[in-house]
């Protein structure tokens, strides 16, 4: 950052003058990525964050949302008049309400939609979506049904494989509006699509680093919700520090455990997805999932809670429907996880918060537990390690099966054959 003095922070304004060379690269990297349009779905709180900080490096961006008056005051105002309303908006970001005019043209998909909203979403558009197009999920949770991450999910909704890269990190979209310091990580199996969507978002005051680890990506910034809204009901509870950091470690330790049983790989969840998504979210003081826990930490009922903030557009808590989903998870990967557990027992009345805190806190003593996620990764390399001819461990079990199944038919065979002799 130090380097870079052609920055302008919001809250400390650079004041070097940049050269007459700088000023015309500027100004054609301008034109060049204002040609190039980029769709945002949905105008939440994230959609208008992320959608701004594109707009900004000077891409066109056009935002799909399903109220006129939000369109028409984004477009005569640049006000968004629900969420960040004290933010003005940049004159590249337009809003409409009809998809075929949101997609025209379009080089890339920013998909700001919750994840249990996200098929029915979807489904309507899935023919007018260009299938080249890439679409970058910013959405964090495992779908409550399917247990599917976005990576399974998007691709199913659509009907086909679709170009796909995953933004995740600790990023508040206050913040991000304010320009201060921050950074993410961008995901993508294809190196190319991490890169490309990368340059949408990277400039002086936001850094995006690239990886290929999607599924580490995807699970730390679903379970970090999970964790959050523990996090926040120890708050509401009045328990201190101590508590927070102690359950904030543990959970770090836990997800990367779920995220390798999956074929993540451990060193991802001590990035920007991971620990630092789950300290923001753990921690910081704008976290919604943190503060649906506060409440319940403090006595009040789930329900009522999720009836008040669907009322106020206070947004989506993620983690409450995520909690149970990774219950489900853990159990069907073997995995133990009872941060996980504990949470989901709170939230589906089997207990209360108290009772889930000393069931966990008279567990019995054991190893550290932050070598778990290693010994897992060990677990995971000895069963898929290649044997004889680079197969597999799973692979060299399915010929054995085969190799019995056709020996037990040979054995009848020749039964039948000796007994009818």
């Amino acid at each position: 950052l130090a380097q870079d003095t052609s920055v302008t922070f919001r809250f400390h304004p650079v004041t070097t003058t940049p050269s007459i060379q700088q000023i015309d690269v500027m100004a054609q990297n301008g034109a060049a990525n204002a040609k190039v349009k980029v769709c945002v779905f949905g105008s939440g709180t994230f959609g208008t964050a992320l959608g701004t900080v594109v707009a900004r490096n000077g891409f066109t961006v056009t935002m799909l949302t399903r109220r006129d008056n939000v369109a028409e005051s984004i477009n005569t105002k640049h006000i968004n008049p629900q969420h960040l309303s004290d933010c003005k908006l940049p004159p590249l970001l337009s809003a409409t309400t009809s998809p075929e005019e949101a997609l025209t043209g379009c080089s890339f998909i920013v998909h700001c939609i919750p994840v249990q909203s996200t098929e029915g979403f979807l489904l309507p558009y899935k023919d007018i979506i260009p299938p080249d197009v890439p679409i970058i999920s910013t959405s964090k949770g495992l779908h409550s049904e399917t247990l599917e991450t976005m990576a399974e999910l998007v691709p199913r909704v659509l009907g086909r494989k679709q170009p796909m890269a995953y933004l995740s990190g600790p990023t508040f979209a206050k913040e991000l509006m304010e320009a201060f310091p921050s950074g993410a990580v961008m995901a993508s199996e294809d190196k190319k699509v991490a890169d490309d969507c990368a340059h949408l978002f990277h400039c002086g005051n936001f850094r995006i680093y690239t990886t290929n680890d999607v599924i580490g990506v995807e699970i730390g910034g679903a379970l970090k919700n999970v964790y959050a809204v523990a996090a926040g009901a120890a708050e509401g509870m009045g328990l201190g520090v101590n508590t927070v950091g102690f359950l904030v470690t543990r959970a770090c330790a836990e997800m990367n455990m779920l995220a390798v049983a999956m074929g993540a790989r451990p060193h991802t969840m001590a990035g920007l997805s991971g620990i630092g998504d789950l300290m923001l979210t753990c921690m910081g003081g704008a976290s919604r999932n943190k503060a649906v826990g506060a409440r319940i930490g403090k006595g009040e009922s789930l329900k009522s809670i999720l009836e008040e903030r669907k009322k106020s557009l206070e947004g989506v808590a993620e983690g409450v429907a995520t909690a149970p989903a990774a219950e489900k998870l853990a159990k069907k990967l073997e995995v133990e996880a009872p941060l996980v557990m504990a949470l989901a027992s709170v939230l589906d009345g089997r207990a209360n918060i108290r009772e889930a805190i000393m069931t966990l806190m008279t567990r019995p003593r054991s190893e550290d537990f932050s070598r778990l996620p290693h010994l897992k990764e060990e677990e995971v390399r000895r069963r898929c390690a290649p044997g004889p001819f680079n197969m597999s461990g799973k692979e060299w079990a399915a010929v054995a099966a085969v190799q019995a199944v056709a020996l037990l038919g040979l054995g009848a065979a020749f039964f039948l054959r000796k007994k009818n002799a």
